[in-house]
């Protein structure tokens, strides 16, 4: 077994990293908060498991999968803007893009939708990316595309109709060989991170926005794509690194949504975590109007570097931490 810390040279540039990331939101008004990192409920996504930690007192709690839970409490308590950079923890996530601890950049804006904090999000990048001569820049022009529109011009799929068969018939034409049963969300989401996302152009960025609702379970709707809700993702070239919202703040809409999450986790065979009861009286209290997002930093500073293993750029990943 090996002792050492294993990414000496990218310490550094996450120090830097860190750095201008924090210069470049502190110099827009927005607060540096730090919030819990255990709690006593977790979130419903299906698409994320939570760590469950227990005490020797057998008391138990969940290792975050995110902030975004007490910052929306912070919002709610007249916080204004603010950001974190926090550790997160998700199980069953390893590989080369992937360790189950990692690093988040979160931050929230008053009166912004997500198309206005999309702005934001790429002026970041692109900012961050040229503050180290060392460091890679994005090439070229930032694609923006509707995720209904790249669904149907690559794929031929209505994601808001599409069948599991339909989609089981366009990932065998693609030449994928996925293990498991899968519901329509859960094939969309292979589709859209084996199939369409490879074909990103490499080195760009790609911004993608108003996901099905059914994939956005925190996103208020979109007034004009019925269906859809009002979030987006960037990816850099095929790496996902930012998901965004235009925060929902109706608690009916949030019930709802969260008893639909809890029944696609039944029928996958799914745990389903506590619920995170602060949360929603702070959502019944009044959310103010505003815009969210939660940036990837390890996956940030490999781009950066132009590494293809997360790994490379921790000093302790999963297995040797």
């Amino acid at each position: 077994m090996n002792w050492r810390p294993g990414a000496p040279q990218a310490r550094v540039h996450r120090a830097r990293l860190n750095a201008a990331l924090r210069s470049f939101l502190t110099a827009r008004g927005l607060l540096e908060v730090e919030t819990p990192i255990l709690s006593r409920g977790a979130p419903l996504d299906p698409g994320v498991e939570s760590w469950r930690a227990v005490a020797p007192d057998g008391t138990a709690g969940y290792l975050q999968t995110s902030p975004e839970y007490p910052m929306k409490r912070l919002l709610a308590d007249g916080a204004g803007d603010i950001f974190q950079l926090a550790r997160v923890f998700r199980g069953e996530e390893q590989g080369p893009r992937h360790n189950p601890e990692f690093s988040m950049l979160e931050w929230y804006r008053l009166g912004y939708d997500h198309r206005r904090l999309m702005d934001e999000v790429l002026e970041l990048v692109q900012t961050v990316a040229g503050a180290d001569s060392a460091w890679i820049q994005p090439r070229g022009p930032v694609r923006h595309v509707a995720y209904a529109d790249l669904f149907q011009a690559a794929l031929g799929l209505d994601p808001l109709s599409c069948s599991v068969g339909e989609c089981m018939d366009v990932a065998q034409r693609a030449g994928l060989n996925i293990v498991g049963q899968l519901d329509r969300d859960g094939w969309l989401d292979a589709l859209m991170a084996l199939v369409l996302a490879a074909d990103f152009a490499p080195g760009k960025l790609t911004m993608v926005f108003d996901y099905p609702e059914s994939q956005a379970v925190l996103a208020r709707p979109c007034a004009h794509a019925p269906g859809y809700a009002s979030r987006f993702e960037l990816y850099w070239g095929d790496l996902e690194l930012a998901n965004g919202f235009h925060e929902l703040n109706d608690p009916a809409i949030f019930a709802a949504r969260c008893d639909q999450d809890s029944e696609r986790r039944r029928r996958n065979g799914q745990a389903i975590p506590a619920v995170d009861g602060f949360f929603a009286m702070a959502m019944r209290s009044g959310l103010p109007d505003s815009a969210g997002v939660a940036l990837g930093v390890d996956r940030l500073l490999m781009c950066l570097l132009g590494e293809t293993d997360i790994a490379r750029v921790i000093d302790f990943p999963w297995g040797r931490a």
